[in-house]
């Protein structure tokens, strides 16, 4: 008398399924972000001489948007293709590349928030180093002057961290129209003025110190940005939660699928 084992496992259709559509909107959103960094880069000249990237002493916005496009694509790609072919390698890439950056963000934000003092430096050092180049790439000038319009503030501590800049400098050696002033991102605007003026800053620094909160912000960005974040601690706290169950429900797809092919292989071994 002979005996069959008959296994009845099977690869859920719903997980692999929901995996793949979670996974088609990452990859998307990195081949559009891919699209938009290397469109930066042809309309800068990058593309045709790539030295301009190591040239700029300050942060290229291009190159964040690039990586961010380059992990969303991969991880995206790796998750539908594992998925659809039922490929335990690209699942399991996948969900470990999660993981890794599942807990990065948590250390980082746990070593943020026991070093305090140190990361507070490190931010001021950042921005001086971007002031340095504001005039050498167009998307890190847009970026500062976003930074500072929206927060109302100007320089990493204030006006005279503006000293950094070769134009805005104040020292004698300058010849630049803009010596001793700001750029207009940190003047008061009128709000009934329609068109923006982009010499308002100019010779700013040479007046008393008692007269600038009347043009421009006297407050630098970095305490501007100390004063938004337990104004808005729920929303960033939000956003935090909301970006770790994303990705612990991926990781639980991809977990769940992975559990369910090798039930079936395991199965079909017999």
């Amino acid at each position: 008398m002979h005996y069959y084992r008959y296994s009845n496992a099977e690869v859920s259709c719903w997980y692999k399924y929901l995996l793949f559509s979670y996974n088609i909107v990452f990859w998307l959103a990195g081949v559009a972000f891919l699209a938009a960094g290397l469109w930066a880069w042809s309309e800068k000249g990058v593309l045709s001489d790539l030295t301009k990237v190591t040239g700029l002493h300050g942060l290229d916005p291009v190159v964040l948007v690039l990586v961010v496009g380059i992990v969303m694509f991969t991880l995206g790609f790796a998750g539908c293709v594992g998925a659809l072919r039922e490929n335990i390698c690209l699942l399991k890439f996948f969900c470990g590349a999660i993981v890794l950056i599942f807990r990065l963000e948590l250390a980082v934000a746990v070593l943020a928030f026991l070093f305090q003092d140190w990361v507070r430096d490190r931010v001021k050092e950042f921005f001086e180093n971007n002031i340095k180049s504001y005039r050498d790439d167009i998307d890190l000038q847009n970026l500062i002057d976003s930074l500072q319009k929206i927060n109302s503030c100007c320089g990493a501590q204030g006006p005279d961290d503006w000293d950094f800049n070769i134009y805005f400098n104040c020292s004698s050696e300058s010849k630049s129209r803009e010596k001793c002033g700001v750029p207009f991102s940190c003047c008061i605007t009128d709000p009934a003025q329609k068109v923006v003026n982009t010499q308002c800053g100019y010779d700013i620094r040479k007046k008393n110190k008692s007269q600038w909160h009347h043009q421009i912000f006297v407050r630098g960005c970095i305490l501007a940005l100390e004063a938004w974040l337990p104004r808005n601690i729920y929303i960033v706290a939000g956003v935090f939660i909301a970006i770790s169950l994303l990705q612990i429900f991926g990781i639980f797809l991809a977990r769940t699928l992975i559990s369910d092919i090798e039930a079936v292989k395991a199965g079909n071994a017999f």
